[in-house]
């Protein structure tokens, strides 16, 4: 199969199935969703001190799909626990199901060599199991999903989970969880809700067992057959490790401050606007210039979404907007506030971003601020691969959002150590330039042809509009043209779409 990108697509992948080619964007999700109905025992001895014990109950086998929440991101210990355990039973040819992989999963490595674990799907994968997977030691490709798809993939079915593993800051006697309460706490469990509900068997692990009952409930006592207490279920200071922190760069700011000044001009700068920003530093500054902007100008929006930090923690208590809505937080800041204030929502990744649900907050946001490892000249977005072809990263909610939001804006400086970000054709299309609306870089603005409203609003101001192609020709003036990365023919990751088609293909690097 050919899909809208000319990527040629297999039409089936041994130890993966039937695979479907990205045509478009489509406004229904290609994803027929299915609610099993999950039949429980009356557990009514749930709670226990030793994971022998746990995994003596559960039906193991060679093949099984297991699930792991990343709240706790480079903090986390439960899913490297787990993961042991299992491989010294023996268990062969494991599904490994996380939200996300982080560096502090490298014990994954040997598990994937050993043949514990065969099979990955993930919204994200980073550290030495993103390495490994790009040098082809997993046994089948790896399925990278968006944040949204996920949870659609596993209400439907095409992701079914024989057991789910939940870290719980706390838990009472009969499971009923929330991750802000202990020593552990993380925040949000937004992630973690599709597999506690659809999976056959759901363990909670805390290091926090309450009185019952325990409130709030994130996730209730209904989907939880299991509670393992343990001393530690993580390190919540690594929750911030990574791309969680404003950058310094003056570039960065430069392009924080250009995009502030669009986003006022654009008409999506009102009373009542809604916004997200991704995690990323210069994203993080333009969330600093817009909070300076909206004082200014006595403007309040209704809600920011998304993963939050204590930018968007400051931008509320500022009253700037009336409400969070969270599936994760990123910082200790974002933690405290959800513990502690009313106006700071709960919401799963279901109600954030899943296209087959029946709408969600990605579908009310006005403007989305995103990053980019490479964009090309059709507004095409790569934020999995990097320069060298190994895959860093993963689309998260990427995708989900530039498809939602009224006005999604890519902000990027135009070179990065000596690399053009925006250049003729990108490694891995990860987000379709359909959904994509203006890049800003330090070196001008571009606008996407598709948004003739943007380009009339804007064309009276001051700004420096440029076209895209003129970004990548001052960007080759100055790098030069980068050598083409060369691959295997081997194919070591599919990247999937919110809808569950195919975008494109990540090879083996050479």
């Amino acid at each position: 199969m050919i899909n809208q990108f000319g990527i040629e697509i297999l039409e089936y992948i041994e130890g993966i199935g039937e695979l479907e080619a990205f045509r478009g964007i489509k406004k229904e999700s290609g994803i027929i969703n299915t609610v099993p109905v999950k039949i429980k025992s009356n557990n009514s001895q749930k709670v226990f001190y030793s994971i022998e014990e746990i995994l003596d109950k559960l039906d193991l086998k060679d093949g099984i799909c297991v699930s792991f929440h990343h709240h706790l991101r480079n903090g986390d210990k439960v899913l490297n626990f787990i993961m042991e355990s299992l491989a010294k039973r023996g268990i062969k040819d494991i599904m490994l199901a996380p939200s996300s992989v982080f560096p502090v999963h490298e014990p994954l490595v040997e598990h994937i060599m050993s043949g514990c674990v065969t099979k990955i799907t993930s919204s994200y994968i980073s550290g030495p199991v993103a390495k490994a997977i790009s040098e082809g030691k997993l046994k089948y490709p790896a399925i990278l999903t968006t944040h949204g798809g996920r949870p659609a993939l596993i209400e439907s079915g095409k992701i079914h989970i024989d057991i789910a593993f939940v870290a719980a800051a706390s838990s009472d006697s009969m499971g009923n969880i929330n991750g802000i309460n202990g020593k552990s706490a993380f925040g949000t469990l937004g992630y973690a809700v599709a597999d506690a509900e659809y999976a056959d068997t759901t363990v909670v692990i805390t290091d926090n067992l309450v009185d019952y009952p325990n409130a709030p409930i994130d996730i209730s006592q209904i989907y939880t057959d299991y509670v393992l207490v343990v001393d530690s279920i993580g390190d919540p200071s690594g929750i911030v490790a990574g791309t969680t922190r404003i950058t310094k760069d003056p570039l960065g700011l430069k392009i924080a401050a250009l995009t502030s000044k669009l986003i006022f001009h654009s008409g999506y700068f009102k009373n009542g606007m809604s916004f997200q920003t991704g995690a990323g530093g210069t994203s993080l500054a333009v969330a600093a210039e817009l909070a300076k902007l909206m004082q200014e100008k006595n403007i309040k929006g209704s809600f920011a979404s998304g993963g939050t930090n204590s930018f968007i923690v400051d931008m509320l208590n500022k009253n700037l907007f009336e409400y969070i809505f969270d599936t994760q937080c990123f910082d200790l800041a974002a933690v405290e506030s959800y513990k502690s204030n009313p106006k700071h929502l709960f919401m799963s990744c279901s109600m954030y971003t899943n296209p087959n649900r029946k709408g969600t907050v990605a579908d009310m946001l006005d403007i989305m601020i995103l990053g980019a490892t490479e964009i090309d000249k059709d507004f095409n977005v790569n934020v999995i691969t990097g320069s060298d072809g190994y895959i860093m990263g993963g689309s998260g909610g990427h995708s989900d959002t530039a498809a939602g939001a009224k006005l999604s804006i890519v902000v990027t400086n135009l070179i990065k150590t000596r690399i053009p970000i925006v250049k003729e054709k990108i490694t891995t299309i990860t987000t379709p330039g359909e959904s994509i609306d203006v890049l800003v870089t330090e070196y001008g603005i571009a606008i996407n042809p598709l948004r003739k409203d943007i380009i009339e609003k804007l064309k009276n101001t001051n700004l420096p509009i440029v076209e895209i192609s003129e970004l990548i020709k001052t960007a080759e003036k100055i790098c030069g043209i980068p050598k083409e990365i060369k691959f295997d023919e081997k194919i070591v990751a599919l990247v999937m779409y919110r809808d569950g088609t195919i975008i494109d293909t990540v090879r083996k690097v050479l």
